[in-house]
């Protein structure tokens, strides 16, 4: 089993739900192993289905088998790799280097992280339909205990409540209609005019983003995985909309499917 700092030297770990957000199950190569101060083993592979904890988003979890069961708890990327935290189902002290393993991710919750994280990419969409045009995108939370997304920008408490009511309405009529979620890396010159003329500060100037796009509406750019249509998200519930200090945050939930 390699040290914690044989990582360091790794190449980038090749994002495979990057080209498909629906397959749950792959193959890779084991590239190192190594536990942590935690208890925790950390497995790392040259490529991976797991979407990292990022973005809002919560991390996909499962199993990696081969000769042993890993499950994945927990996973994180740094630099470019990716890290599958987690612990052996049974004693693995023997984890050999190149063995080729087996991917699998719980269906169940990366449909429910990929339809609470695709809803709040719907409220963005709404907000100019519902006179909130102004607000501009900040942090967002689309953990299953709270989800919310947070806005710069600010609301007339006396305009509040029916602003939340308008949000609701046109998310589910929206949902109602379905849209095709279309994700596609683009240069640099096309996400931009994808994304009604222009990217964030963030994204490096040459680079080629991965957009996120809902119908015919302007994209953004998102690493995270989502539906493949608008009407999966489900019913959309805005449970709460409030501003402070210049911030709006818009609480949601989503009803079962």
């Amino acid at each position: 089993m390699a040290a914690a700092a044989d990582h360091q030297n790794h190449p980038p770990t090749i994002l495979e739900y990057y080209d498909n957000m629906f397959k749950l199950q792959s193959t890779a190569t084991l590239i190192s192993s190594f536990l942590c101060e935690d208890g925790r083993h950390v497995l790392i592979l040259d490529s991976t289905i797991f979407h990292p904890q990022g973005g809002g988003q919560p991390s996909d979890s499962g199993f990696i088998t081969a000769q042993f069961k890993f499950v994945v708890q927990d996973v994180r990327s740094k630099n470019g790799i990716v890290y599958h935290y987690g612990v052996f189902e049974e004693t693995a002290d023997d984890i050999k280097e190149g063995v080729q393993v087996l991917l699998t991710v719980d269906n169940s919750k990366r449909k429910l992280y990929s339809r609470l994280h695709s809803a709040g990419h719907l409220l963005d969409v709404c907000l100019p339909k519902v006179g909130l045009s102004h607000l501009k995108p900040g942090k967002a939370y689309h953990f299953p205990d709270g989800p919310y997304v947070e806005y710069k920008g600010t609301v007339p408490q006396a305009e509040l409540q029916r602003k939340q009511q308008a949000l609701e309405l046109e998310a589910n009529n929206l949902i109602s209609k379905g849209e095709k979620v279309l994700v596609a890396i683009y240069s640099y010159e096309e996400a931009s005019k994808l994304c009604g003329g222009g990217l964030p500060d963030y994204i490096p100037k040459g680079s080629t983003p991965r957009i996120v796009k809902l119908g015919d509406f302007p994209g953004c750019p998102c690493g995270g995985t989502h539906v493949s249509d608008v009407s999966d998200i489900g019913h959309m519930k805005v449970t709460q909309m409030r501003t402070k200090k210049g911030i709006t945050k818009v609480y949601y939930q989503l009803i079962e499917l």
